[in-house]
């Protein structure tokens, strides 16, 4: 996120600060031109000098990132196939994975469009399967391709790359062979449709005359925006050319130089290597037209001196005087807004882009704060708000809702079974990875039905649903929300079991007044809930066993006829002097039509 925003940030900012540069550029130049290179005609050859060199260092990069740009598709393009053909020869070909074979052939050219045709070779030479967009699949053909350049070249590297071919005289297409591990034995051998490669050096557009062009391992063309050039074929002294134009750039590290291109027109030029296919990328630039700027600069840069010269001392002086304070406020006022003192304001009267520059770093400072404020607050709120609740209190500005107050909730436990022994023989690694697979699994639930998270220790917790905001059908939103929390964590729990940790997951539910509101001191505060529906929540969830959602009787009369429900007869639960009916959501689905409500104990409501 950090690197992206900073990319915009700067985006915009060599788009907004043309004009302002503009006019710097003017007030610094004639006050350095003055102040440092007196004689009128070092001071023209040293600017058109480092004008030239600049120039040619920003036209440099320009070519060599469009190179690395286009060299990066290209082999983006190759290792993505690369990846996709890995994928079928990981286990030996038998007739039993004869299928299997066949659909993670299929499924490759599925993942990349431009593979159009697969063929397995067995570790003796032998055609296994042979799969393609265009012929006849064959399955066992018993072809002995252990001569074939493909099969030989992928043994011997790991990974083979073939010549480039036109295909109908239009279509570039290349042979990729690759080798599977030792176990597999197996070489897949890959017909690749290289049409990207032309879309890709196609869309390359440097000023109105620039592009690009790939040369393989033995400088013939393989791609050019004119395909004409390339279907021509290239002869042996352009070749030659090409070829010594690549060593020559190649000497200088990489950077771009002039040379002549194929159609022996000056040009500005930069390469970049595809290492695996032994390719290189050329973009280029006619030369008139790369240095038009440098021309056009040493044109205005001769006007200014002579109409400059005369005055530029004084303004010079005056200049240096009345940058020098404002530059270091600006530089001090950053330092201490960059420190988070938000507060402080940087004055400069200047009446230019300085000014406006400090007003707009005031600007950012009270935004700073502002966001600073608002995400402090939101922060405690998420303690123990789901997001969307936590930004509806922070927007409104209301957060009387988490006053002390009376209010009818449905109070939802659960927590592990057996994670006491679990925890006191398991390694502390595996603790930490249970509890942050259960707890990823919970939170992402409680923040889609917007509940309330109260509390949490270990492996319990205590969820709220109708408050501190309220909802439409609480009762039925719980339950809701507890099937999908059972679900969650038996899927998780069947991932445990095979690890060989036995654990189990119960939870308990009930409906009914409470007290709700913020308890705690100034510098911790949590929202909770007393009252009787909460002991009977927790009662239950320890009453309940693997797998089973334990709810009240209440509970259950709000969601007759939309969830089903076993009626358990009564329990005697810890801390009540009355044994209290129990009810098990039977069914994980919602029902459409009413339930049945027998009256006798075990049966569906």
């Amino acid at each position: 996120m950090k690197s992206s925003s900073e990319e915009g940030v700067r985006g915009s900012i060599q788009i907004d600060a043309a004009p302002v540069r503009r006019s710097l550029f003017r007030k610094y130049f004639i006050a350095l031109f003055i102040a440092v290179i007196v004689p009128v005609a070092a001071s023209g050859i040293s600017d058109a000098w480092f004008g030239y060199r600049d120039q040619r260092a920003m036209l440099s990069a320009l070519l060599r990132a469009e190179a690395g740009s286009a060299a990066g598709k290209i082999q983006g393009f190759l290792d993505g196939i690369k990846d996709q053909l890995g994928w079928t020869v990981q286990q030996p070909f038998t007739a039993d994975a004869e299928g299997q074979h066949r659909l993670d052939a299929l499924r490759a050219m599925r993942q990349a469009p431009a593979i159009v045709s697969i063929t397995l070779v067995d570790d003796v030479g032998v055609e296994r399967l042979h799969v393609s967009r265009i012929d006849l699949n064959r399955v066992e053909r018993g072809s002995d391709r252990s001569n074939d350049p493909a099969v030989v070249g992928a043994r011997s590297t790991g990974i083979w790359y073939g010549p480039v071919t036109f295909r109908h005289g239009s279509e570039p297409f290349m042979t990729m062979a690759m080798a599977g591990n030792r176990k597999a034995g197996l070489i897949v051998v890959a017909e690749i449709n290289l049409k990207l490669i032309w879309t890709v050096v196609s869309e390359i557009r440097i000023g109105r005359s620039g592009q690009a062009y790939v040369l393989d391992r033995s400088n013939r063309l393989i791609a050019h925006p004119d395909i004409s050039k390339v279907l021509q074929g290239t002869d042996a002294i352009t070749a030659a050319a090409l070829g010594k134009l690549r060593d020559e750039i190649a000497g200088t590290n990489g950077e771009a130089t002039t040379a002549r291109n194929a159609d022996n027109g000056p040009v500005a030029t930069a390469m970049a290597m595809i290492p695996g296919v032994g390719w290189t990328v050329f973009v280029e630039q006619a030369r008139a037209e790369a240095f038009a700027p440098l021309y056009a600069s040493l044109w205005r840069t001769g006007g200014l001196l002579v109409g400059a010269i005369v005055l530029a001392a004084m303004l010079a002086y005056w200049l240096a005087k009345r940058m020098t304070g404002p530059i270091r406020l600006l530089e001090e006022g950053t330092d201490k807004i960059g420190a988070g003192r938000f507060e402080h304001r940087i004055n400069i009267a200047t009446g230019d882009e300085l000014e406006r520059l400090a007003n707009r770093f005031n600007e950012m400072a009270q935004e700073l704060a502002v966001s600073r404020d608002r995400s402090e607050r939101i922060a405690r709120l998420r303690r123990f708000l789901a997001p969307q609740v936590a930004e509806l209190v922070e927007k409104s500005g209301d957060e009387s809702v988490l006053a002390g107050q009376r209010a009818e909730v449905v109070a939802v436990f659960c927590d592990l079974r057996g994670f006491t022994a679990f925890s006191a023989h398991a390694e502390p690694e595996d603790i930490i990875w249970v509890l942050r697979e259960y707890y990823e699994a919970l939170g992402a639930i409680i923040t889609r039905y917007e509940a309330t998270l109260t509390s949490f220790a270990a492996d319990g917790l205590m969820v709220l649903i109708n408050a501190p905001v309220p909802c439409a059908e609480p009762a039925l939103r719980a339950v809701k929300m507890a099937i999908d929390m059972q679900e969650a964590i038996q899927r998780l729990i069947a991932e445990w079991h095979r690890s060989g940790h036995a654990i189990g997951f119960g939870m308990g539910l009930a409906m009914g007044w409470a007290t709700v509101g913020r308890i705690g001191y100034e510098a911790r505060v949590d929202y909770t809930a007393i009252g009787h529906v909460v002991n009977l929540a927790s009662r239950l969830c320890s009453s309940a066993d693997d797998g089973q959602i334990l709810i009240d009787q209440s509970l259950a009369q709000c969601v007759r006829g939309k969830i089903s429900v076993i009626r358990l007869g009564t329990r005697h639960l810890k801390g009540f002097d009355e044994r209290v009916p129990a009810y098990d959501v039977g069914a994980r689905s919602v029902r459409s039509s009413i339930m049945p409500n027998p009256n006798k104990d075990g049966r569906t409501i």
